[in-house]
């Protein structure tokens, strides 16, 4: 079993609130949801009105395909999100 993970940290300009960021976040992380069928969280940074990481997860048994949804992953997020990509990490692990 191999459990392939992405956490992408994202920078999000002109919120106002902390209401504002959890709309934008709540959306973008269904979305992740329902177009890859990942699990998908808000991991850290909950508190801070201008950043939010989140994280995916998949299980699958090859290496090489639960890597290529995780790229695929992150040029959904650079082209929906409203924000600015500024960190990511990719890792497979297998189990």
């Amino acid at each position: 079993m191999i459990v392939s993970m992405i956490q992408m940290i994202i920078e999000l300009p002109d919120i106002d609130s902390i209401k504002d960021k959890r709309r934008l976040v709540h959306s973008l992380r269904d979305k992740l949801r329902r177009r890859f069928q990942v699990s998908a969280a808000e991991v850290d940074l909950q508190d801070a009105l201008l950043f939010t990481q989140i994280g995916c997860a998949l299980v699958s048994n090859s290496r090489t395909h639960g890597e290529e949804v995780m790229q695929k992953i992150l040029r959904f997020a650079e082209n929906e999100s409203p924000g600015r990509i500024q960190d990511v990490q990719i890792t497979s692990e297998q189990f």
